[in-house]
């Protein structure tokens, strides 16, 4: 499938980059920005951008997450781009990580990844 045969379809751009709270940092613009020309190259619709800050292991335990499950439960999308694995939940908490991409493919929303070395994995 190229690029431009996907259908277009909202997502959610889930960005969990900057260790501190206020204006966004150059990890989170970075997620940012390649996740909108993720999105841009492939046809799909932001719906929504949503932030957290880097340190909670646990995804359910952050506001951000937890808007991205509301989004998913209500069927307003049907992907989540994040840059990496550990966005949703470091290394050390991965069966974090697979709880929510579990519960998200459950829902009928795919997790997809932004950075290049991941996306080219389809």
């Amino acid at each position: 499938m190229t690029p431009h045969e996907e259908t277009v379809s909202p997502v959610v751009l889930y960005v969990c980059a900057d260790r501190a709270r206020g204006v966004p940092g150059e990890a989170t613009q970075r997620a940012q920005k390649e996740g909108r020309a993720f999105a841009r190259e492939r046809g799909l619709t932001i719906a929504e951008v949503v932030t957290d800050t880097y340190g909670e292991p646990d995804p359910a335990r952050r506001r951000g997450w937890r808007r991205v499950r509301q989004l998913a439960q209500t069927g307003d999308v049907t992907a989540v781009l994040v840059r990496w694995p550990s966005a949703i939940a470091p290394e050390s908490a991965s069966e974090l990580r697979h709880r929510e991409a579990a519960w998200l493919h459950d829902q009928g929303v795919r997790v997809r990844y932004t950075w290049p070395p991941l996306s080219s994995r389809g």
